[in-house]
């Protein structure tokens, strides 16, 4: 009977481990579908985040200073560097998916409602919107392996 209870105790473990596992996959280094940038999405207490930490082109070119938030309709943000910016904000996981999130895109300076799924190990499905997911984008993302 002891056995039973031990083997049951570790099945259990194994199954907490397991789902933890799959919630963290979203971690890592990732890069938009455009190659423009590459985003370290990171667990920061019970939520997502990522922040813009590679650009390709990090300098603009008519300032020849590193680039800036200058689409951001909060005027105070124009002067933030992209690099370091955190564009993806508050993502918890839930039913194999991160929602309840949002994305900034510094491009058009405007901020969607996201939800982010895993279509393997390496591919992630960013799916930007306004109001309802049926309004929105979905941009592929590919996990960046460092040599």
């Amino acid at each position: 009977m002891k056995s039973i209870w031990i083997f049951f105790s570790l099945f259990i473990a194994s199954l907490t481990v397991s789902a933890q596992d799959a919630a963290d996959q979203l971690i890592g280094l990732w890069e938009p579908s455009n190659g423009k940038a590459r985003v370290k999405i990171e667990k920061i207490g019970s939520k997502y985040y990522g922040k813009i930490v590679w650009l390709r082109e990090p300098i603009d070119p008519q300032t020849q200073q590193p680039k800036v938030d200058k689409n951001n309709p909060d005027e105070s943000m124009r002067s933030v560097p992209l690099k370091g910016y955190r564009m993806l904000k508050d993502f918890v996981q839930k039913n194999g998916e991160w929602t309840d999130g949002t994305i900034y895109d510094p491009e058009s300076g405007s901020t969607y409602s996201c939800v982010i799924k895993a279509k393997d190990e390496n591919t992630l499905d960013i799916r930007g919107y306004v109001g309802v997911k049926a309004l929105g984008r979905t941009d592929v993302w590919k996990r960046v392996k460092l040599k």
